[in-house]
């Protein structure tokens, strides 16, 4: 029992070392702001997104409050986290959870997956 109980906070930490979860939040809001600079997502966006962090989930309802906007505005910027794959619900009147979109993988965990190594490397010539 102690060897199976050591290898499980062994893997453990060595996932913590590669994720840095107390560093999620961080990367998490900077894309969020890199995106909205880049016209990807409406502003007030990384409200939503730090909000789903803190708590697990945001009721729809508290959507509009938490970005301190109305009730539509708060509708397109769920519309466009929903549409960039970083949000999901279960259905139009389901709480929002934060997703991990594979495609956000390296920027949002680096370190979880190996680099893409480059194939003209190999390449003779």
């Amino acid at each position: 029992m102690e060897f199976f109980l050591g290898n499980c906070i062994d893997q453990l930490d060595f996932m913590e070392s590669l994720v840095q979860p107390d560093l999620l939040r961080t990367r998490i809001r900077l894309w969020s702001e890199d995106e909205t600079a880049l016209g990807h997502l409406l502003p007030k966006s990384r409200n939503i997104l730090g909000a789903v962090l803190y708590r697990g989930e945001v009721p729809r309802g508290d959507a509009a409050r938490v970005v301190n906007a109305g009730e539509r505005q708060a509708r397109r910027i769920v519309s466009r986290l929903l549409d960039a794959g970083v949000l999901v619900s279960e259905s139009s009147r389901a709480p929002l959870r934060l997703a991990f979109p594979a495609a956000l993988a390296a920027r949002w965990m680096p370190g979880l997956f190996p680099e893409k190594e480059d194939s003209r490397r190999w390449v003779q010539t």
